[in-house]
């Protein structure tokens, strides 16, 4: 109909304009990346996150680049600021989030690096489950990034998937792993 057709073309023009503050993305809760790091719905709860634990792969030698970096609630995506991780370059470069229960996650956020090696997150894949076996590759997926812009914000909305760790790895390449943000929302598994 007319009215879909219009809204469709007002979506397309929304996703097309770069907004030049993070109210947009409480304002337009449809959209899935964003070009800078900001929330994209007030409706989610509490960040699960920031009560877990994270380790990652062999940490690369910098003053910068802990595993808990990308739980700290701050979503600056400069790595010198000291917010984002950092992982050698390796293959399967892993990070993992363990939640010290078992949640319902509906969503996992992603914040990209802005200030550079915006490719690295190219084949990521988001993990949820019961297992840290093989890094958790024999847990579930809930998504993957094919392609992501520096500085942007992927959100992966996981369908109620049960699990107590989240799993951030980039299988089959040999390559850095940098998260500057990771925000998981959920509730507790009755």
């Amino acid at each position: 109909t007319e009215n879909n057709l219009n809204i469709d073309k007002l979506k397309l023009k929304l996703l097309a304009f770069k907004p030049e503050s993070e109210s947009f993305c409480l304002q337009f809760p449809f959209c899935k990346f964003y070009p800078f790091p900001c929330m994209q719905s007030a409706s989610f709860s509490e960040n699960l996150a920031l009560r877990g634990k994270a380790t990652q792969a062999h940490r690369f030698e910098h003053v910068f680049g802990a595993a808990d970096s990308a739980i700290d609630g701050n979503r600056d995506s400069n790595y010198n600021k000291g917010s984002c991780t950092h992982t050698v370059k390796m293959a399967d470069p892993w990070w993992r989030l363990d939640l010290l229960q078992t949640y319902v996650v509906t969503a996992v956020v992603i914040t990209n690096r802005q200030d550079c090696c915006k490719v690295r997150l190219n084949g990521l894949q988001v993990r949820i489950g019961n297992s840290k076996a093989d890094n958790g590759l024999t847990n579930p997926t809930c998504g993957v990034i094919s392609k992501l812009e520096a500085g942007a914000v992927a959100e992966f909305q996981c369908n109620g998937m049960d699990g107590r760790y989240v799993i951030i790895i980039i299988p089959d390449r040999e390559e850095f792993l940098t998260l500057c943000e990771v925000e998981v929302y959920g509730s507790p598994l009755d």
